[in-house]
């Protein structure tokens, strides 16, 4: 057999077909042997990148510039967004303007690609798969279900004679109707999340594309479609119709026969839960280890929130909310509108940074260093706020008197749902204006840090109270529980911050203690960042800890 052929041939050059490939033009996307490198290159030298096979598509494709055909555009101009090369950079046009790198921000686009990439195919790929099967098996059940009640009304019918006979024919095509609107209804549904999955696929085949992809113009218009898929469908409830008899005679026989219920259909926007993947054990390190401990300029760290490992984001008691990278660089300083220190800080999904200003009560979002006001509260201050799994906002937050504290959920300024009270209508939180940091976890509970309560507080996303966690002390602890900052991790465990004790809290999903991480003096915000490092905010440094393994 011709080993060209051979389904397990090896890579061969595209220009010869025939020799072994050891080489690749990144410029041309082209396979190349030795001999055929030459005969490449000859029509334009200088514009050929060619290495190594196994490094191909390594080599960054900048635009040409428009002005200066000989010359790569390297740069963006943050006033106009216009690419520029480093001749454009120095024109009067644009003198004295900042320019961003654009391999920076191409490095950055690939983290969010390679991120909605994994998303797609590990969370909304089988979401959307689950939901179909649902809709199947329901379509499946759909003769079984409207047989029985036929049969229901065939048994009735049996005990009347001629007359009964004609009711029980038209009440019989009624159910026919219905059971075909309540198909057509479970069928557009289905077709519905048919076409989404579709458009899963869709998106996801252009962002593996864009992973091999080395064309920095691309990369850079990227734009995430993730925020669209977060949001599923409503889940339609239909509550199948039933047969009530009724005994009769005469020209009443109709209505006394009984009646068929109409078909019921409701949405519910919580009907579906987006499907986690499942994520690997990990057992917990021993003894905890200091990665890396940097300065951050302040002299009272306290939130602290992780995007990329070029922007980790901080606060302390000023009005400057520092930027640094994760070898202790401060990238920018961004300053509230307000001029004094936010309450708390996050990051979504799409790297837009979002805080809260109790001073104006407000949550503003930061993009392109611009704040924008997303939402304004009356007769209530925000003081923390983190952002969930699907992009919404919870926000902690107290009353202009300082005599009551809740927590509200945000579907971008919208509010969705509030927590304050539990079953028996006593407070969930305490009702003061002390900080309450607040995370949600991965099986989708709120958890809260209430400092003044002395108690991490956690709820359902119903908003049932599902358990308390008032501290682990067999004698180690000499001070009063203290939870300040709190996060969660992939194995989700809650690990919150005892400020007082000079230690850090792991618990389990459920609140029962697993360990302590010592020796990290007064810690106040956390956060972890992809691995699962925890970011603690230590007075005047910023340390990374891995506690797993």
């Amino acid at each position: 057999m011709d080993p060209r052929r051979s389904a397990q041939d090896v890579a061969r050059c595209d220009l010869c077909k025939e020799n072994i490939v050891q080489s690749y033009c990144d410029f041309c996307h082209i396979s190349l042997c030795k001999p055929c490198i030459g005969e490449h290159i000859t029509d334009e030298y200088d514009k050929h990148k060619i290495v190594p096979f196994k490094q191909r598509k390594s080599t960054l494709m900048f635009p040409t510039c428009n002005t200066h055909s000989k010359e790569k555009c390297k740069l963006q101009c943050k006033s106009c967004n216009v690419f520029l090369c480093v001749i454009c950079s120095a024109s009067h046009e644009h003198k004295d303007r900042d320019f961003i790198v654009l391999e920076d921000i191409y490095k950055r686009k690939k983290e969010c690609i390679q991120k909605d990439t994994e998303e797609m195919e590990k969370i909304f790929g089988p979401t959307y798969e689950e939901i179909r099967n649902d809709l199947i098996n329901q379509i499946a059940k759909l003769d079984g279900e409207y047989e029985k009640i036929t049969t229901v009304v065939s048994e009735e019918g049996a005990k009347w004679h001629t007359e009964v006979d004609r009711v029980i024919s038209k009440m019989k095509n009624e159910i026919t109707e219905i059971k075909e609107n309540h198909r057509d209804l479970l069928v557009k549904h289905f077709n519905e999340i048919t076409r989404i999955e579709s458009l899963i696929k869709e998106v996801l085949s252009v962002l593996k594309d864009l992973e091999e992809s080395n064309n920095v113009s691309v990369i850079v218009e990227y734009r995430p479609q993730i925020k669209e898929f977060r949001k599923l469908p409503a889940k339609v409830h239909v509550t199948l119709p039933s047969f009530s008899p009724k005994l009769t005679n005469g020209e009443q026989l109709y209505k006394m026969f009984g009646f068929i219920k109409p078909l019921v259909s409701t949405t519910d926007k919580d009907g579906y839960k987006i499907k986690l993947p499942d994520v690997s054990p990990r057992e917990l390190l021993d003894i905890p280890e200091v990665i890396k401990t940097f300065s951050t300029g302040y002299t009272d760290l306290r939130s602290i929130s992780f995007y990329s490992e070029e922007e980790i984001w901080t606060t302390a008691r000023i009005k400057d909310i520092k930027c640094f990278s994760t070898d202790g660089t401060c990238m920018k300083i961004i300053t509230t509108k307000s001029g004094i220190m936010p309450g708390d800080i996050a990051v979504t999904s799409g790297g837009y940074l979002v805080y809260c200003d109790f001073n104006l009560k407000t949550l503003n979002k930061i993009q392109e260093e611009n704040i924008e006001e997303i939402i304004k509260l009356q007769r209530w201050k925000p003081i923390n706020l983190c952002v969930t799994s699907t992009g919404d906002f919870l926000v902690s937050m107290y009353n202009d008197d300082k005599t009551q504290s809740k927590v509200v959920r945000y579907s971008g300024s919208t509010e969705k749902q509030t927590f304050q009270f539990d079953d028996e209508f006593e407070p969930l939180y305490s009702g003061n204006s002390s900080i309450k940091y607040i995370t949600e976890n991965k099986n989708y509970d709120i958890c809260v840090a209430d400092s003044e309560a002395c108690a991490i507080v956690v709820v359902n996303q119903d908003g049932k109270l599902r358990w308390r966690y008032t501290g682990y002390s067999p004698g180690t602890s000499t001070c009063t529980f203290g939870p300040y900052g709190i996060a969660s991790n992939s194995q989700s465990q809650i690990l919150t911050a005892d400020y007082f004790n000079h230690c850090i809290h792991i618990l389990d999903r459920d609140g029962q203690f697993l360990r302590y991480i010592k020796d990290v003096k007064n810690p106040y915000g956390l956060c972890v960042d992809y691995l699962d490092n925890l970011y603690a905010a230590e007075d005047l440094n910023l340390k990374v800890i891995r506690y797993l393994k």
